[in-house]
């Protein structure tokens, strides 16, 4: 693959509701602040693409209302209806098919919404929507099975919470930086057997942006590059009764994918820092067994002997993760983010020595139905 590189990034400080501001607001302040992050002006900036979705926004053709604000006019423009990390892997594709540079801008409102509404039309309309299956319900069948598939328990999970929680101290993005224990979130609440409480994502409202450039524009910004060394997708089946959903088959087909582009034959020894997306606890020892860190059934294992925690052999989430703040379709832009700045040494107290290697990951659908994974590198 050509060389590509992430030449600059922004995100909003996470919030449970922002009041005060309006898609507009959110979106200009992390296009002008990764420009500046870049050394760019709107004229190094070639295309924007605008990740956004109409029911979240609650208006048709949501891509329409930021464009402006993104700084599109007279500018090629594309637009996903997904995750950020997904809206990312187009705005790669764009710079590979040609473009010099491309902004890609995401927002999230989740605060303006009803995520049980929202999130059931993500199923059939004919068999499952009646059901009333949204993301915390479907998402409790999967803990339900992996737990039973390989013995993972509540404390196992329970303890990504705590670990993800306290990481977000550092994290002056993060929405719920907390001081907890397993005792706090095996006694919160329960939303939907087995999760809990403290096993689920906030709702948040935030943004965040990340310009991409050719190898000659990335020479002009300015901080270091951060390269992007191998990315892949893969999407599995629509219907959960067509998965194995103890099984993320797609996830493992993304990250092997991923890892072939960037020549990385052992993820364990050659990756430095993970960011993945864990909307619920559960999601961190089973997506960290899809990426091949572990083998199948051990994820929870590899939770307890503390290998995770910012200072284990394999830091995951020393920004906080998703648990900490999670603005959908941004939350997977935001990882590309923590992985860049922990690349060029810039993550201030979550910063993990050294790290010169970086795995950031995205998810579309219920139940990480589609993952997204990036190997970024410093060189």
């Amino acid at each position: 693959m050509e060389k590509i590189a992430i030449v600059g990034v922004a995100q909003t400080k996470y919030e449970r509701r922002k009041k005060g501001e309006i898609f507009y607001d959110m979106v200009y302040e992390v296009t002008t602040k990764a420009m500046e992050d870049a050394g760019y002006t709107l004229d190094d900036i070639d295309n924007v693409i605008t990740v956004s979705n109409d029911f979240w926004d609650g208006r048709t053709i949501s891509c329409m209302a930021v464009q402006e604000v993104a700084g599109a006019h007279d500018k090629n423009v594309s637009t996903v209806e997904g995750d950020g990390a997904f809206g990312a892997f187009y705005g790669a594709m764009r710079v590979l098919g040609g473009f010099k540079t491309t902004l890609v801008v995401t927002h999230s409102k989740g605060s303006e919404g009803d995520s049980k509404v929202i999130t059931n039309a993500m199923f059939d309309p004919v068999y499952h929507r009646a059901l009333g299956l949204d993301a915390i319900s479907s998402s409790a069948l999967q803990a339900q099975a992996y737990m039973e598939k390989y013995g993972i328990t509540e404390e196992q999970c329970a303890m990504v919470s705590v670990k993800n929680h306290g990481n977000a101290k550092n994290n002056p993005c993060a929405q719920l930086p907390m001081n907890i224990t397993v005792e706090d979130v095996m006694r919160s609440r329960k939303i939907a057997d087995p999760l809990k409480l403290l096993d689920c994502s906030p709702v948040s409202d935030g943004a965040a942006a990340i310009i991409i450039a050719d190898k000659d524009s990335a020479k002009k910004a300015r901080n270091t590059p951060v390269w992007i060394k191998g990315i892949a997708h893969c999407s599995d089946a629509y219907f959960l009764g067509d998965r194995d959903l103890a099984d993320p088959r797609a996830l493992k087909d993304a990250a092997a994918r991923a890892y072939a582009m960037a020549g990385i034959t052992r993820p364990r020894d050659e990756i430095d820092v993970v960011e993945l997306y864990d909307a619920f606890s559960y999601m961190e020892p089973l997506w960290l067994e899809g990426m091949g860190f572990c083998n199948q059934g051990d994820g929870g294992r590899m939770i307890e002997k503390g290998i995770s925690v910012k200072g284990g052999s394999l830091p995951v989430n020393p920004s906080g993760g998703v648990l900490s703040a999670h603005p959908v379709l941004t939350a997977g832009l935001a990882r590309i983010i923590e992985s860049t700045l922990q690349l060029r040494g810039e993550a201030d107290e979550r910063q993990v020595p050294g790290a010169r290697t970086a795995l950031a990951h995205g998810i579309n659908g219920p139940c990480g139905q589609s993952h997204c994974v990036w190997i970024l590198g410093r060189e």
